[in-house]
């Protein structure tokens, strides 16, 4: 980014908690990233990881008992966290849109495609309010359709969600996404169960779209392939932490943290058919009463007596930080 360029968002030590009967699950452990103006960032990392909790405590969608226990969360330089809850929906669909995992159960099965466009538009703008204003937001919501490349969209417009294939329904909710023109979209893995040729038609059409409205975007993921190509910067999440972060390029020529390496030697090469995939062995660590120190520590190869204390972000480079020892001990 520009120097002196503000963050659109800016999340600072966010903490998410849920209480359950077998004790305290933090979700979320004090995640710190920044989203520029018209950059997509993304967000990686296995099931579980705490990808999609981050961006629901943005949202402010974490539901009860769930909460956030502390840190900050800024959008244009204004505070969400203890936001009121009428203020929060003012925000969400018109300045900040989320696409959720899954289109099928996303989508309201009893209303039309145009109903739900015109929907959030009657929600934020009063010009499309009443029967007066319906052909104004008929029309909006076929300029939408249009945008996302739905074929024939002035028949489509009054379709239900389950007249539409997986691909369609999923450039329908982006068109959801998109009704109100927000400056932030978060794209919460937007290519679940569509096959390989749709899921880049997909994401191309957000890349797109991002070009062509001057938006930014989270794009939340498990599949580093998909990040090395579509975004600039990338922050990967283990166990609710961030533990590497930089621009997508240096993270991907050069992972710091042996997590990330783990998740790209995971990835079959093309180029390179007779080499052995190489999995992360070991499973995700539970939650609840987590011990303070790295926590990848039982599934790394590099693991040492000192991972097991609390570790800090240290900086690989001016735009590049990893949650790691070994690169503590390199800078020393």
């Amino acid at each position: 980014m520009p120097v002196g360029t503000a963050p659109l968002l800016s999340v600072r030590d966010l903490t998410t908690v849920f209480p359950t009967d077998q004790g305290l699950v933090t979700a979320v452990d004090d995640v710190s990233l920044d989203v520029f103006p018209g950059e997509c960032i993304g967000v990686v990392g296995e099931s579980g990881s705490g990808k999609s909790v981050t961006f629901a405590s943005v949202m402010g969608l974490v539901r009860r008992p769930g909460r956030i226990a502390s840190g900050s969360v800024r959008f244009e330089g204004a505070e969400l966290v203890g936001l009121p809850a009428a203020a929060m929906r003012s925000l969400r669909g018109r300045h900040i849109a989320m696409t959720l995992q899954d289109a099928q159960t996303s989508l309201n099965p009893a209303l039309t495609v145009e109903q739900q466009i015109v929907e959030v538009l009657a929600t934020h703008h009063h010009e499309f309010r009443g029967r007066s204003r319906h052909a104004a937001a008929r029309e909006r919501a076929l300029e939408m359709l249009q945008l996302v490349g739905i074929p024939s969209p002035q028949e489509r417009l009054a379709n239900y969600p389950h007249e539409f294939s997986g691909g369609m329904r999923q450039r329908i909710m982006i068109a959801i996404a998109l009704a109100c023109r927000p400056k932030l979209l978060i794209a919460d893995e937007p290519t679940t169960a569509l096959d390989v040729t749709i899921q880049a038609q997909v994401l191309e059409l957000i890349a797109d779209i991002r070009e062509k409205l001057g938006m930014s975007v989270v794009l939340i993921t498990h599949d580093l392939g998909v990040v090395s190509e579509y975004t600039d910067r990338v922050a990967v999440m283990y166990a609710g932490q961030i533990v590497e972060s930089g621009p997508t390029a240096e993270v991907i020529r050069a992972p710091r943290h042996p997590y990330t390496r783990g998740l790209l030697g995971s990835i079959p090469l093309i180029s390179r058919p007779q080499d052995r995939i190489s999995p992360i062995e070991g499973q995700v660590p539970e939650l609840i009463d987590l011990s303070p120190g790295c926590r990848f520590h039982a599934r790394c190869r590099d693991r040492r007596d000192d991972c097991l204390r609390r570790i800090p972000m240290y900086a690989v480079s001016p735009v590049h930080e990893a949650r790691c020892v070994l690169v503590e001990s390199e800078a020393a």
